[in-house]
Order: C-alpha cells, then structure tokens, then sequence
C-alpha cells in the first residue's frame, strides 16, 4: 500500500537462503526468537553479516562501532575494555552519544551514518526472551515504511473529504437562509423600486392579481411578426412603414427616421383621433433644417387634413406649430395656426404637444412641457382619414415630408392639462391616464 509516489530507487538484495547468512540472521538454521535475534547463545554472525547491531570494535581502538567498552571480558574475544558510559543505562546504548563510524566520522544516532552492523560476530547472541538493545532509529537500507505513510495520506484525505463536505454543507445552509429571506422580504423592496421609477403610460401589462411588483413595460418598437409596423403600445393601431422609413436604435432607445420625401412616412390603417371631441397629440422630434413646412403627426383626409403638428414658417421665419381645420374643403379662411417663435429648432431634440379642449373650443402647443401658444377656434374638423408620421394632406397632395427623426409618439382622447403635459415629457403621466394610441416610446 502506498501513498501513490515512487520510494527513491534503492535496489534490493534478493532474499538470502536460509542458512546462508545476511539480512541479520546467524549463519546456520534461523532462531525462533524473532526477526533478526536469535533464542540462544549459538556462534555469532560473521563480521558484516548481521542486520540492525554494529560490530564489535577492534581491540586496539577501545570501542567503537556504537558499543561501549565493556568492563569484563568481551565475549568471544578476551579483551577487556573501559566502559565510559554510566552503568546504570539499560542496554548497550546510551541516547545522545556518538557512534563511531570505521575511519573515525562521528555521526549521531540515527543519523545518515548509522553503521547497522551486527554485534560482535565473535560473541554469542543474547538468550531468547532476555531484554534487547533498541534498534537503530534509521536502518542502513534507507527505505520509509510505505504503510505507514500511507495510512497516514488516506487519514489525511479522509480528513480533507470531511472538511470539504462540512464546507459545502455550511454554503447551501446560508444559501438556503438567504433564499428564504429573499422569499419572505423581497416583494417589499420590489415595490419600492417600482414606485420610484417613472410610471407607464398604458403600455404596461396588468399585474397578476395579490402581486406587489409591477410588471415590466415591454417597449419593442416594432410588431414581431412584421417588422415594417411600428407597434402601438395602447390598443391595435400600428403604423405601416415605407420603404423608405424605418426604426432604428439609438443609445437605449429606438426612433423613426424620415428622409423628408414623399416615399419616407408611415401611417394607421384608420383615423385614430376623433377630433370631434378633445384630443391631445404629443412627439419628441429631431428636424436637420427647419425649412418650409415639415409635419411630424397629422390625420385629414383626401383633399386636407384636419389637424397637423410640427413646423413651417411664420412671419418669414421657422417655428413650431400646431394648426387645425375647421372645415372639410380645407380652406385658407378656415384654417387656424398657434405657433412658438424664436426657439432653437434644428438638430435639437424638442417634445411638441398640442391639445384640442372641445368644452372651451381652445387649442394649445406645448414646447418640451410648457405652454408655448394658445388660440381659440369654432371646432376642429373630424376627417376620417388615417393618421400620418411625416406627413401631411394639403389641396390633395401629400405635403409637409419631415427630415429627421421622432420617437414617444402619443395620442389621448383627452386635453391634458399642463401638468400632464410636463408628466407626459418626463415619462410619468399616471397610469389612470391611457392614450388612445402610443408608439416607439423611450
């Protein structure tokens, strides 16, 4: 059994012949007192012969060998020795002392330069079951006990498989706690997010009834079976692109974009506002040049329109505008314009709302939330045609092609009042307050 490394490479005499001699037995039939010690008091080994005892030292030296000198008589030998060792020690050997290697190096007990030789090969061995010296620390064959260290690397990995099983025990514990937390505290913390966000504006699915969390407002700009109609986020009014129209992304949003021709609008497939009662109409838009008439939302019919807003010139100089028609022949006498003068228009993003209060007969244009223009008027013609992006009927032909881009698309049934005008621009008109029809909002 081993700990799955290789023991450094030490080749192995093979196992002598009973009788023969080495691996510390006596020449002659083994003795049955145990590994390496004889029962009795037969011949000694020959020198170099034994395993674990050391010789015995030449007479001249005086010991040596890690025996010490003995007082008596060596056995086997005759000579008498001093013993500088203290008497009272057990054994042959006293712990701390130097051994003397043949040729005078001293090393310590144990150590790399243990002789482990056999005692005295003229002496006799010690009688079976008398006291034995202890055993050198280190055998001269440095070799480790194998099944040792690998009892003690599977104690180790035995140790190491606890561990890791009490960690993994001790992560899903707090895993577990803190799901349960979140289980039974989560929704409250979801609330609160949700209510300091900004508020839908129709677009937002109903919440699943005893649900604390709002819904998430899903805003793709466009139908997914059909990518050339823009979605209507409030009902199931979308708009049909040109060719030559398309929604494109822009930071986190999307936009319409117009190139300002006769090919580049979109519209409904029917009117959406019913101008017979108030109404309110809202864009963000982005214009490259100001110049001429360029409408943003309209609906009329075939010979005028009945309500348009963006911008033309008035006075000889480009403003925002917001103009209805109080008749279907589409008459200069029966048209009424309110206009913002003297604002920066091109390539600025500019929130335009107009509204139509039907009880006051009053129109109004809102520029990015705040009251631009008021006027009055004797109505607004209903035209039953669709609604227009980019574009505009005047005396029968399409005028009025927008050059550049728009987004937050809205239309109400309603005339907002100012303060929903600026919630509108902001993003956090109440939810109790749904358009009629909304598209590529922010």
């Amino acid at each position: 059994m081993t700990d799955g490394t290789n023991p450094p490479s030490s080749p192995q005499p093979e196992q002598p012949a009973p009788g023969s001699g080495g691996y510390g037995f006596p020449p002659g039939p083994p003795a049955s007192g145990g590994y390496g010690y004889p029962a009795d008091q037969g011949p000694r080994p020959s020198p170099g012969a034994g395993y674990g005892y050391p010789a015995p030292p030449p007479p001249e030296s005086g010991g040596g060998y890690g025996y010490p000198a003995d007082q008596g008589q060596d056995q086997g030998q005759g000579q008498s020795h001093p013993n500088p060792y203290q008497q009272d020690l057990p054994g042959p050997y006293r712990p701390g002392s130097y051994q003397q290697f043949p040729g005078g190096a001293p090393a310590s007990p144990g150590g790399p330069g243990d002789p482990g030789g056999p005692a005295d090969p003229g002496g006799a061995w010690p009688p079976a079951g008398a006291q034995q010296p202890a055993p050198f620390a280190r055998q001269q064959s440095g070799q480790p006990d194998w099944d040792a260290l690998a009892d003690r690397s599977a104690a180790e990995r035995r140790k190491k498989r606890l561990w890791t099983i009490g960690g993994v025990a001790a992560v899903l514990a707090l895993l577990a706690g803190g799901g349960t937390f979140l289980l039974l505290g989560g929704d409250d913390k979801a609330e609160d997010v949700a209510d300091d966000a900004p508020a839908a504006t129709g677009s937002a699915s109903p919440k699943p009834e005893g649900s604390k969390s709002k819904a998430p407002v899903d805003k793709s700009p466009t139908v997914a079976s059909d990518p050339t109609l823009i979605r209507d986020h409030s009902g199931k009014d979308h708009l049909k692109m040109s060719a030559e129209a398309g929604v494109f992304a822009i930071d986190k949003h999307y936009e319409l974009r117009t190139k300002g021709n006769e090919k580049s609008y979109a519209e409904a497939e029917k009117r959406v506002v019913d101008a017979s009662k108030s109404f309110t109409v809202s864009a963000r838009v982005w214009n490259r040049a100001p110049k001429g008439r360029q409408i943003a939302v309209s609906q009329g019919n075939d010979k005028t329109f009945g309500f348009e807003l963006g911008s033309d010139e008035v006075n000889g100089k480009p403003a925002w505008i917001f103009r209805v028609q109080t008749s279907d022949q589409g008459a200069d006498s029966t048209t009424q314009t309110i206009a913002a003068e003297g604002l920066k228009m091109a390539k600025t993003m500019t929130t335009l709302t107009g509204t139509y209060d039907a009880e006051k007969k009053t129109i109004t244009l809102y520029v990015n939330g705040k009251k631009a223009s008021e006027g009055q008027v004797t109505g607004v013609y209903n035209a039953p045609g669709p609604l227009q992006l980019a574009r505009s009927r005047h005396e029968g032909n399409w005028t009025g092609s927008w050059n550049g881009a728009m987004d937050s698309m809205r239309a109400f049934g309603v005339a907002l009042s100012p303060e929903q005008v600026a919630a509108v621009r902001q993003n956090k008109l109440s939810p109790s307050v749904k358009p009629s029809g909304a598209w590529v909002l922010l």
